[in-house]
């Protein structure tokens, strides 16, 4: 049996949608796991000054995403808040000897990546009026989308690693599966999928905060000569119900990848390899 928890403030006005995406992103660490989902609780904080109806419609959002994954609904618990919350804890099943780790991963192996990256940056943009209509809707799109059907296609294939991509962005997640795996990972700027519009606003500066911590956490381990600001403030946009990360091998990287792109609505694509343990965890190129 594996567990999570996971909740955390609203990122969109709408209710429902933040029910969607709240559900979402705390079943992504079950599938991350390899597993199935089987058993969620609501986690809820409300403030009592907010109309009772839109705490109703988070529910129904986290409740169909829920569904959605097949898991079952069996409760929760709720305090009240000065600022409403929503999250999951989710149980679920692996079998022990096919259970995915965020280490194991192997040079020469491939590094695969299910969604793409940038919505903290078009959520900054978004509350600044200042996003574009089609980058909110890839955003939107990719936040709400289960990493279920990502993970059935895996399930097919030897994964030697696998990580969901949240809030530490994907160079935080990178390094985490790189020093636990004692390896270097390079990942290839030009083939990582972006949301559209995304790289705009880091060169607008519309960059969320969580940004920075980020780039101060791999100071020092990170090599990225020739790349620009923008683009390396997208590698570490924190993300929100991100894709999965894989480590597969290298072989098997061409069906995997053809598979996911006939099935996925999100973008995705074959973001680097993996290389013997260097003097930095990280590469860019």
């Amino acid at each position: 049996m594996i567990q999570t928890v996971d909740f955390f403030t609203p990122i969109v006005d709408d209710p429902f949608l933040f029910g969607q995406i709240g559900a979402a992103n705390a079943l992504s660490d079950i599938y991350a796991m390899g597993g199935e989902p089987k058993v969620a609780l609501n986690i809820v904080g409300f403030p009592n000054c907010l109309d009772p109806a839109i705490l109703g419609e988070i529910l129904r959002g986290g409740a169909m995403k829920v569904k959605e994954a097949g898991a079952v609904l069996v409760g929760g618990h709720s305090v009240q808040n000065d600022e409403p919350q929503y999250g999951l804890c989710v149980s679920g099943f692996v079998h022990p000897d096919h259970i995915w780790k965020n280490y194991g991963a192997r040079p020469g192996d491939a590094l695969i990546l299910t969604k793409p990256v940038g919505n903290g940056l078009v959520n900054t943009a978004l509350k600044a009026s200042m996003s574009s209509e089609e980058s909110v809707r890839e955003a939107t799109e990719a936040m709400v989308a289960l990493n279920r059907t990502a993970a059935e296609v895996f399930r097919n294939h030897e994964i030697h690693a696998c990580t969901d991509i949240t809030g530490f962005g994907l160079i935080g997640h990178c390094l985490e599966m790189a020093e636990g795996s004692r390896v270097t990972l390079q990942l290839f700027s030009n083939r990582v999928p972006f949301i559209t519009d995304a790289e705009d606003y880091a060169e607008m500066g519309l960059i969320p905060a969580g940004t920075y911590r980020n780039r101060d956490h791999a100071k020092g381990k990170v090599l990225a000569d020739g790349i620009g600001d923008s683009r390396m403030d997208l590698m570490y946009d924190p993300q929100t119900s991100g894709g999965l990360l894989a480590a597969v091998p290298e072989t098997e990287a061409p069906d995997i990848l053809r598979e996911l792109r006939g099935r996925l609505k999100t973008k995705c694509g074959l973001i680097g390899t993996v290389l013997p343990e260097a003097e930095h965890r990280i590469i860019v190129t």
